[in-house]
């Protein structure tokens, strides 16, 4: 089994890198199969593989090169909506063309620019010559299945792009055994576990702590191409903020542990990964209105506007009065585990290969 993703999957890892590991640990744990993990990088040996599963759907050009082998695949899309944030948020000249453009275009331009910037390769000539919403169809068009993290991504996608095959949620997850509750805990606070970038969304998160008396601890290092909105946070944030940079996961359960709130207030967001594991520990969750996490976290998370620091920080506010999410932290249990999405993984390969 042969696992592919971004080049920088591991340089500037993420929820994807989290989805991806923990995927492959419970597989391996728990069936008969052996995964190589790849990031996109280096030369491949495919007769060595009967199947392939790629991460992150929105970079078509690291997907295009392996899909003419001869070998079935499977995708989970991760299929994130970049286009509002882009229109109203991102600098730039891409950020100005954004408003005009249109996404597909929008994020063409944006692979050019990390080939120019970053030196990751645009993959693919046919990429290069037909774009981003032409790659992606042709890619769905030989997916064997198809593996949204949730019944809106698998909508969105859709809407987007044309797409009859078969498909299978397997919605993200948690690892419970080590993401829980530790007894009389003293929980207060709010703590933001993510990379610094526009799209997560920290600068107007800082503008609506500064309004309250809470203490927000933000975990995480600048994205690439994204140290000036890194800066722009540090020069907002006041003695109420404190920055960590990135932390292995053994790390942040004490930061979980000890927080009454984790707040996520993106632009968009599939899931949230450290929402979950926050939820698990029992935080009270503040996110975004936008995206797929209504689908995950239903009535027992706090929403807030994005683009609305008076939203954000009403919703800080609901969630530090709030009792512990109980029925969240249950759905969580039953419902959102490494173990329960390695089954229903491990089901999709099986659709794939018959």
């Amino acid at each position: 089994m042969l696992y592919i993703s971004r080049p920088t999957l591991f340089t500037s890892p993420g929820g994807d890198t989290i989805q991806m590991l923990k995927t492959k640990e419970f597989l391996e744990r728990n069936f008969d199969i052996s995964i190589l993990v790849q990031p996109n990088t280096g030369a491949i040996d495919y007769k060595n593989f009967d199947l392939i599963h790629f991460f992150n759907i929105i970079r078509p050009n690291n997907i295009l090169p392996h899909i003419n082998k001869g070998i079935p695949y499977v995708i989970s899309p991760i299929f994130v909506d970049y286009s509002e944030y882009d229109q109203k948020v991102r600098g730039g000249l891409i950020g100005k063309m954004s408003k005009f453009i249109g996404k597909n275009i929008t994020e063409y331009l944006k692979s050019l620019a990390r080939w120019i910037k970053n030196s990751e390769h645009p993959g693919s000539f046919y990429y290069l010559i037909y774009g981003y919403k032409i790659s992606i169809q042709k890619i769905l068009q030989r997916c064997s299945v198809l593996l949204p993290n949730s019944q809106s991504e698998l909508l969105r996608l859709k809407s987007d792009f044309m797409f009859y095959g078969t498909e299978a949620i397997v919605p993200n997850a948690v690892d419970t055994n080590f993401f829980k509750e530790k007894d009389d805990q003293d929980k207060r606070g709010v703590v933001c576990v993510a990379r610094i970038e526009g799209r997560k969304n920290q600068l107007n998160l800082i503008k609506a702590i500064k309004q309250t008396e809470l203490q927000l601890t933000i975990i995480g290092n600048a994205s690439p191409n994204h140290q000036d909105y890194y800066n722009a946070c540090k020069e907002e944030a006041n003695e109420q903020i404190t920055f960590i940079d990135h932390i292995e996961q053994e790390e942040l359960l004490k930061y979980y542990q000890t927080a009454k709130i984790h707040a996520m207030v993106s632009w968009f967001e599939t899931t949230g990964l450290s929402s979950l594991e926050a939820a698990a520990c029992g935080c009270n969750i503040v996110v975004s209105e936008k995206g797929d996490q209504c689908d995950y976290f239903k009535d027992d998370a706090f929403y807030a506007n994005p683009g609305d620091v008076d939203s954000i920080k009403k919703a800080l506010l609901r969630a530090d009065n709030a009792k512990r999410p109980e029925f969240l932290i249950k759905r969580i249990n039953e419902k959102y585990t490494w173990q329960k999405t390695a089954e229903q993984t491990f089901q999709a390969y099986n659709k794939a290969l018959n």
